[in-house]
C-alpha cells in the first residue's frame, strides 16, 4: 500500500461517498429517490457528489 498524496486523496474520497450514502438513506426524500441518488453517487463517484451536494434534498 502505498503512504502518499494519492492514497490521502482516495480515502478521504471515500469517505465522502460514505458519508453522502448515509445522508441519503437518512433524509426525508421518498424510497425513489433516495435509490437514484445513492445510484448516482455510487456509479459516477465524483460527479455524483457533486451534484448531490447542489440538487440533493437538503434535509
Amino acid at each position: 500500500m502505498s503512504t502518499g498524496y494519492g492514497s490521502f486523496c482516495g480515502l478521504i474520497h471515500i469517505v465522502f461517498v460514505v458519508v453522502a450514502l448515509v445522508k441519503i438513506a437518512n433524509s426525508n426524500a421518498d424510497t425513489g429517490s433516495k435509490l437514484l441518488w445513492a445510484a448516482a453517487v455510487f456509479f459516477f463517484p465524483f460527479l455524483g457528489l457533486i451534484a448531490w451536494w447542489i440538487w440533493g434534498p437538503k434535509s
